[in-house]
């Protein structure tokens, strides 16, 4: 797998509109775009920083795993997300090839038009690993 740069941090917020003074008037970071991803039941928000992205994520119902993940006391970073050269499907046959636990078995579409799927912490340091192409 030929990984080029991070492509986005995601950041577990319980409301994006709580948190974005931070974000916006302490940090100067502006958001360049927000979006409901349905089957992910979350709302998220994008700002740069250089070419890395901030993804807060705001979940939209309580089965969200992001509010799964708040309600177990996680807050701030959430997971990674690598971008792949390679594409995601061949990421993920080399993962699978290795042992990693794959929380998806193929890629799905994501927030910001990117291709995604996500490796299972238990396999990963205790990190949820995104995997992205665009």
């Amino acid at each position: 797998m030929k990984i080029s740069r991070i492509e986005h941090l995601g950041i577990a917020v319980q409301s994006i509109d709580e948190v974005l003074p931070y974000f916006q008037d302490v940090l100067g970071l502006e958001v360049y775009k927000t979006e409901v991803v349905e089957d992910q039941k979350v709302k998220t928000a994008f700002l740069k920083v250089g070419e890395v992205k901030l993804e807060l994520l705001e979940p939209t119902c309580p089965e969200s795993t992001v509010q799964k993940f708040l309600d177990n006391g996680g807050r701030g970073i959430h997971h990674v997300a690598f971008k792949v050269e390679d594409g995601v499907s061949e990421a993920l046959a080399m993962c699978d090839g290795k042992g990693i636990r794959l929380i998806d078995k193929a890629p799905r579409k994501g927030a910001d038009g990117l291709h995604i799927a996500f490796l299972h912490p238990k396999s990963t340091c205790g990190i949820l690993t995104e995997l992205c192409e665009e």
